[in-house]
């Protein structure tokens, strides 16, 4: 069976994926920090969560704690550090490390988001129009990506639905169509021509609907770094990460379901829906497990893969009656 992979990701050996050299040194700094906090014990842990949770490098985005059920989840944060140096963003290269450190050039002030097609109420939004959509929560998410690593990220942003519910979708709505930022001069990554820009992904309405579909602004309590897709991007908690279009500059309600760029490219292993499905294996490897990224460093224990990401009880219902093996 096929499955969805996470965005960024085509089939390439470990070694391809990230150069042997930075492959050795990040697990060299996972050993010594994992052998540091066997020495320092609990501490240590208190000290990370605190770095984390207020890293202070970006202007401030306070949101306040969401009731939206399943929100919040109870798992410790994933460190602030390693959220922001270990993303999945072509347009700023394919290793996981190359957003950090060519995302610099991107320019996210002025921005706007054009919202159309077919809805009664098109509109061009600029950032700040869009930052004052809505009242900013933090949301503490699960994050999962195929080849098998998650996260726990706290985002800042308000429900796509907020928006959704402003531009009145018309009765032929069936479909959002997300598109990107693609600019060369911004974007080094689109110059080796890995797929056909702007990258455009999708979802049905009730997906996009659906109240844990966040469009965010932040994380960690301040603004986006430019390497986790500023200034805007969708985030969708039980969907495989690539999903989660970055730097949105175009949101599209459509009748027809759209083609998301990694479904173009490579139809026979990405289809439109990549839900979280621990019991379909890619290709490669099984899906059924997964390991948290900073947990542990070497020594990190693979966890069983949740349904839907954990999110089963409120997403489930949106795919009922549906062979989840056919719609991956």
């Amino acid at each position: 069976m096929h499955v969805l992979k996470d965005r960024g990701f085509t089939h390439r050996t470990p070694s391809e994926i990230t150069p042997a050299a930075v492959y050795h040194a990040r697990r060299e700094w996972l050993a010594r920090a994992a052998l540091g906090l066997a020495g320092t014990g609990l501490a240590s842990f208190a000290a990370r969560d605190a770095l984390a949770q207020a890293p202070g490098k970006l202007a401030a985005l306070p949101g306040a704690r969401s009731a939206v059920p399943g929100a919040m989840v109870m798992d410790k944060a994933t460190a602030y550090a390693d959220v922001t140096s270990y993303n999945n963003f072509y347009e700023f290269g394919t290793d996981k490390s190359d957003p950090a450190r060519t995302a610099g050039s991107l320019k996210t002030r002025p921005w706007t988001v054009s919202v159309e097609g077919e809805i009664k109420k098109p509109k061009v939004y600029d950032l700040a129009e869009l930052l004052k959509l809505a009242p900013m929560e933090e949301r503490i998410y699960r994050l999962r990506c195929v080849e098998g690593w998650s996260m726990v990220v706290p985002w800042v942003g308000y429900s796509l639905a907020e928006l959704i519910r402003q531009v009145e979708p018309t009765g032929n709505a069936k479909f959002v169509q997300f598109t990107t930022l693609a600019d060369k001069t911004q974007m080094p990554g689109l110059r080796g021509g890995s797929l056909d820009w702007p990258y455009v992904e999708g979802l049905r309405l009730d997906e996009a609907m659906n109240p844990l579909a966040l469009l965010g602004f932040g994380l960690y309590g301040e603004v986006l770094p430019n390497q986790n897709g500023a200034p805007v991007r969708l985030v969708l908690p039980w969907k495989y990460g690539f999903k989660s279009a970055k730097s949105i500059v175009k949101i599209r309600f459509t009748e027809k379901q759209p083609v998301g760029s990694w479904e173009r490219s490579q139809p026979s292993e990405y289809g439109f829906y990549s839900n979280v499905n621990p019991q379909v294996d890619h290709p490669r490897w099984s899906q059924a497990s997964e390991r948290r990224i900073g947990e542990d460093g070497l020594f990190t224990k693979r966890r069983p893969t949740l349904m839907f990401n954990g999110y089963e009880a409120q997403v489930g219902q949106l795919y009922a009656g549906m062979d989840l093996k056919k719609f991956y």
